[in-house]
């Protein structure tokens, strides 16, 4: 099947994570490494009420990457992976600006 991860930044800035062959992540362990970033990043919630849901925390983490983080190659095959296994999806795409997660 096929798994991707893509993560638009910007109007003309997009990044694709191909997982074709990758090893898989488990759901905990994506969510585990999803936290990590999030607190590493110094991520904030996007709600009000302080509830971070996954698909936050990857919007979230993906914006704070920026292009930096997602441009480094063993960094961003750890977020796609993560975020394709905490989600449970195999196809992911997150616009940052819109700030949505699609599947």
């Amino acid at each position: 099947m096929h798994s991707e991860v893509s993560v638009h930044l910007a109007a003309n800035q997009e990044f694709r994570f191909d997982l074709e062959g990758a090893e898989p992540m488990g759901h905990e362990a994506g969510r585990r490494w999803l936290d990590e970033q999030f607190t590493a990043l110094d991520c904030e919630p996007l709600r009000a009420s302080g509830k971070v849901l996954l698909a936050d925390k990857v919007l979230t983490v993906a914006r704070a990457a920026g292009t930096q983080l997602l441009a480094d190659p063993a960094w961003s095959r750890d977020f796609a992976r993560a975020a394709s296994a905490a989600l449970a999806k195999p196809v992911v795409r997150v616009d940052v600006p819109g700030m949505a997660v699609t599947f």
